[in-house]
């Protein structure tokens, strides 16, 4: 399987538009079917496990979970990092996603979730809701560890 990171970029026109930065082969069945295989693919892909300052990034999937696209949200710093809304279903939409996973990591290895982290993920949902792009996780990933919202009955 063929997984490609997007990027959005200002068109001549002023328009912003979808672009494709980089593919990466990966041999999985296609279809993302338990946390544990998302987090598989994205440290695999993104190394997100491995990163010292949090990252967050969006997978993008069709109606079958099959990955159609990873976007890098935001790059913080050792202990934050901002999602908005507006950049995850701006991207999300531009791609034409079905649904979305959510994943930010904590280099301290910790994956216990902080308030904000669950105001956000809260948030997002809300957001999936209005948007008709359901929200199906959000992963938090430290080290070999990995927190599931969906797992927990967060979500």
């Amino acid at each position: 399987m063929r997984i490609t990171f997007y990027d959005t970029r200002i068109s001549d026109e002023d328009t912003v538009m979808l672009v494709k930065e980089r593919a990466v082969n990966y041999s999985t069945g296609g279809n993302i079917s338990m946390p544990s295989d998302a987090v598989t693919l994205i440290n695999d892909v993104a190394h997100l496990n491995e990163r010292a300052e949090e990252y967050v990034y969006m997978i993008a999937l069709n109606t079958k979970n099959k990955p159609i696209g990873i976007f890098l949200i935001s790059k913080g710093s050792v202990d934050f990092s901002i999602i908005n809304n507006r950049e995850v279903f701006l991207r999300a939409l531009l791609i034409g996603a079905s649904k979305i996973m959510i994943f930010h990591n904590h280099p301290s290895k910790d994956v216990t979730p902080s308030e904000c982290d669950v105001n956000v993920t809260k948030n997002l949902l809300e957001s999936g809701k209005l948007m008709g792009i359901p929200v199906i996780d959000h992963i938090i990933v430290g080290g070999n560890n990995f927190f599931s919202f969906k797992s927990e009955g967060i979500i």
